[in-house]
């Protein structure tokens, strides 16, 4: 299993908006960077998400999800009345994924980014560096084991 951490604006998908979707989780789309596409290209199956907030007023991490879809084109990239429309891709040649998330937990408090500076696992971490926040970052265990402490 691997572990990641995926950024949301709450008012386009939050953690509750995935807990809503149920068992056929909610399609996770619209990246348009080719790291996060690749890291997204890499998850599996029961890989654990967490789920950060941010560009609203209580940002950081919400809870977890889970991939419950492996990467497949994303379809919105093909839809021209779509804000993620690629002219440059086709069903032949899709330039970018989407993945599907599954509802885990909600965290009781949402863990701010200036908590998350204070975790010793954290410290390498991309999340906590300024100038390295991707919309999809992998997280090792030790470190997915660390945030999910500290809602414990």
């Amino acid at each position: 299993m691997n572990y990641w951490l995926m950024k949301t604006e709450p008012d386009e998908c939050s953690i509750n908006d995935i807990a809503k979707a149920g068992e056929q989780g909610v399609l996770w789309d619209g990246v348009r960077n080719y790291q996060a596409r690749n890291f997204m290209r890499e998850m599996t199956l029961g890989d654990q998400v967490l789920i950060y907030h941010s560009s609203c007023k209580t940002i950081g991490i919400a809870g977890i999800a889970e991939v419950c879809a492996a990467a497949f084109p994303d379809p919105m990239q093909f839809d021209s009345n779509s804000p993620y429309f690629d002219a440059k891709a086709s069903p032949e040649k899709p330039r970018w994924d989407a993945i599907r998330l599954r509802f885990v937990a909600k965290f009781s408090n949402v863990i701010s980014l200036e908590a998350l500076k204070k975790v010793n696992p954290l410290a390498g971490n991309p999340l906590v560096k300024k100038g390295n926040r991707l919309s999809v970052i992998p997280f090792s265990a030790e470190e997915f084991t660390a945030v999910k402490a500290l809602n414990d």
